[in-house]
């Protein structure tokens, strides 16, 4: 009896795996001819038209067209029908999800986090190992509009070893592009709008940094295991926004923004500077520049009435580029600009009033 039902199973499993591959078949292409189908599951035409009809009773709106250019097409129905995966499409869409919950939009976050723990549960073991290391090492940090490229492969890779503590070596291209090779225990990511970086201990140098992740180029093998070091800020979202706006330059300046907190934060970004709320109608920013008066051009360009509290000699800089200023518009009038067809233009000609009534 045990072997006749293992007999009348097989049959059974054969239809439930074909089905499956229809789907998964269906969901991949925008429309297929039934040939087609029939073809690539090994099937006759009839075998196929009843498997389509499983999937409707199971709720997959298959729509088929008629005649014998017709084809099948997955349709839009009431309610979303359950979506088949590869491996690449479920780490991206783990890392789209985990990329979302940390934006602050309202009823986001909390969204994705379920659909990501929906995610994991029905995931397979060598799947569900990866998704977790993204969840467990990325921390969200706020607001950019830097395009950035990252290789999922890569970033998977990252989490991996963040995760299991395990040293990382790798070719890293600094922003002038020139390489050097670099030995650090990872500790966490950090995933802005569109640009990811890790937060690791340099072992060359004896101290953290911070690598943006799109300039990594692992270099396997890796290891050994590691002890984990205690982090170098609770907060590492806001660690890696210093960083990459303050700490990474020569200048750094603190300076009153006289505007609301949530006014400035619209529209300067975590790698801009470092905001902090002082009060009902202003804010403080901590930010870095190559030089005074490059800082300079970085704080008007903010567009905010401002106060310079620190450095002293950012005073001095704005005092000099005022003086330039105030020179230039002397000039100017002196010696009207020329125009781009290279005839000159008086305050009247400006003005209009030269015009012919």
């Amino acid at each position: 009896m045990a072997v006749r039902k293992a007999w009348q199973t097989r049959p059974m499993l054969e239809t439930s795996a074909r089905l499956l591959r229809l789907l998964s078949l269906l969901q991949a292409h925008r429309e297929w001819s039934g040939a087609d189908l029939a073809g690539r599951l090994g099937v006759s035409a009839r075998t196929l038209r009843r498997d389509v009809d499983r999937l409707r009773e199971l709720g997959y709106p298959v729509n088929a067209s008629p005649g014998t250019g017709g084809g099948y097409q997955l349709g839009a129905g009431a309610e979303l029908p359950p979506l088949l995966l590869d491996d690449d499409e479920a780490v991206a869409v783990a890392v789209g999800l985990r990329t979302a919950a940390g934006q602050g939009i309202d009823g986001i976050g909390e969204t994705s986090v379920r659909a990501l723990a929906k995610l994991e549960q029905v995931l397979p073991s060598r799947l569900r190992r990866r998704v977790s290391a993204l969840n467990a090492v990325t921390v969200p940090m706020l607001r950019s509009t830097l395009p950035s490229s990252v290789d999922p492969a890569v970033l998977t890779e990252l989490a991996h070893l963040c995760r299991d503590a395990e040293r990382l070596r790798f070719e890293y291209r600094g922003h002038d592009g020139t390489p050097s090779r670099r030995t650090v225990e990872p500790h966490r990511l950090v995933c802005t709008e569109r640009r990811w970086y890790l937060v690791a201990w340099d072992l060359d140098r004896e101290d953290w940094r911070t690598f943006r992740v799109d300039r990594v180029t692992p270099k396997p093998p890796h290891g050994p295991r590691f002890t984990p070091r205690k982090p170098p800020a609770e907060d590492l979202a806001a660690y890696v926004s210093q960083g990459v706006s303050t700490r990474a330059y020569a200048t750094h300046a603190v300076v009153r923004l006289l505007v609301p907190l949530e006014e400035a934060a619209e529209h300067i970004s975590p790698s801009a500077g470092v905001l902090e709320a002082e009060g009902p109608d202003s804010c403080l920013l901590r930010c870095g520049a190559g030089s005074l008066d490059v800082m300079v051009i970085h704080v008007m360009m903010l567009g905010f009435d401002f106060e310079v509290l620190e450095p002293v000699e950012l005073i001095e800089a704005i005092r000099r580029t005022r003086d330039r200023l105030d020179g230039a518009l002397a000039r100017a009038a002196q010696s009207p600009p020329r125009t781009a067809d290279g005839a000159g233009r008086t305050p009247e000609t400006r003005s209009g009033s030269g015009a012919a009534s």
